[in-house]
């Protein structure tokens, strides 16, 4: 397959060939407060609605993700944030898989599992013993992500606390 069109324009493959190699994966800083904010209200507003735990999370990730030993990872093409996931602290242990969102416009170019590796790498890291997500199933694309990332089906433990209306999807990361 030629890797441009008939008009010397690169091919919608070569495209997003390059596109997929300058995502760079960043740690989250303070400036990009906004973004991280954004990406997520955006995604949250096409899908379901924005609950009170989200805008209290994405207003303030310092206090509510960093603080309390998450970390925020982003996605980065040139110098926009296309992307943004998180681990959260939950408690005994566990971190929690969260704030997933990729921009529209870049869905497609593997920016979600490169954000996912780069989230199971630190979880890998650092002393927690549990990785877990909650999702919806009509999310199907990303329950399918998930899955190919090594997470799997798992019944919530009785003790969870949800933290999601939405959530009707619950997996743990088997590697």
């Amino acid at each position: 397959m030629s890797s441009v069109n008939g008009d010397g324009r690169p091919s919608e493959q070569a495209a997003k060939a390059v596109d997929i190699a300058a995502v760079d994966i960043i740690d989250y800083a303070p400036h990009y407060a906004a973004d991280f904010k954004r990406l997520n209200i955006d995604w949250l507003e096409r899908f379901f609605y924005v609950e009170q735990i989200d805008n209290t999370v994405l207003s303030d990730p310092q206090r509510h993700i960093l603080d309390p030993g998450g970390a925020i990872f982003l996605a980065r093409l040139g110098g926009e944030i296309i992307g943004a996931c998180a681990l959260i602290a939950a408690g005994d242990g566990a971190l929690e898989l969260s704030k997933m969102a990729v921009a529209p416009h870049r869905q497609g170019l593997g920016v979600g599992r490169r954000l996912i590796e780069r989230a199971i790498a630190a979880y890998q890291a650092g002393p927690a013993t549990r990785l877990f997500l909650e999702s919806n199933s009509k999310l199907e694309p990303a329950i399918r992500l998930y899955l190919r990332a090594g997470f799997a089906h798992a019944p919530k433990p009785a003790a969870a606390e949800a933290h999601y209306e939405r959530a009707d999807v619950y997996m743990e990361w088997r590697g």
